[in-house]
């Protein structure tokens, strides 16, 4: 009996360690994209990626005000095009940053931009 529950033990053990390990695998292909906001602007103006799953880190540099970002296809910028899942899970306070939930982009054009800072609307482009 005892070597039963050692052998039982030792599976759960092993089952758990290799479902950890897929989880972890699985969030590798998941690719954070750092973009900085100042003043009216973001620093990054263009960007091209591949096609993908992203999370989108946005970072308040001093613009003195909370701060977001909207990205959505190009040339569709309206409230209801806008991909939700790109939206800060909370406004950027000033000097800190904040994440998306993950968002997977296919190839084509996209804008982005921060309608609270005022920004121009930007290209992203997925190859």
């Amino acid at each position: 009996m005892k070597k039963f529950i050692t052998t039982l033990v030792v599976l759960v053990a092993f089952i758990t360690n290799a479902n950890a390990q897929d989880k972890m695998m699985a969030d590798k292909s998941v690719k954070v994209v750092s973009l900085e906001q100042t003043k009216g602007e973001f620093t990054q103006k263009k960007i091209t990626l591949s096609a993908g799953t992203y999370i989108f880190e946005i970072s308040n540099n001093n613009v003195g005000k909370y701060v977001g970002f909207v990205l959505t296809p190009k040339g569709k910028t309206s409230a209801e095009n806008h991909i939700k899942e790109a939206y800060v899970k909370s406004l950027v306070k000033n000097n800190t940053k904040q994440t998306s939930n993950k968002v997977t982009l296919t190839k084509g054009e996209y804008t982005y931009f921060c309608p609270l800072n005022k920004t121009p609307q930007y290209t992203l482009v997925i190859e």
